[in-house]
């Protein structure tokens, strides 16, 4: 029962240790991202348009 106790413990004070962490990018950096995946998105969306050809 104790370690189970302990597991658990762990468990959640390395979940907080890695969640805790916060995303500090700019809203620059963040619309980037946004035009890059959108890009990506429709690259792969071209691609698999002229698969079905």
């Amino acid at each position: 029962m104790k370690k189970l106790v302990f597991l658990l413990a762990l468990t959640f004070s390395t979940a907080a240790v890695f969640t805790s962490c916060r995303d500090d990018r700019s809203g620059v950096e963040k619309a980037a991202d946004d035009i890059e995946d959108a890009a990506d998105d429709v690259g792969d969306a071209i691609d698999d348009a002229t698969d079905d050809i």
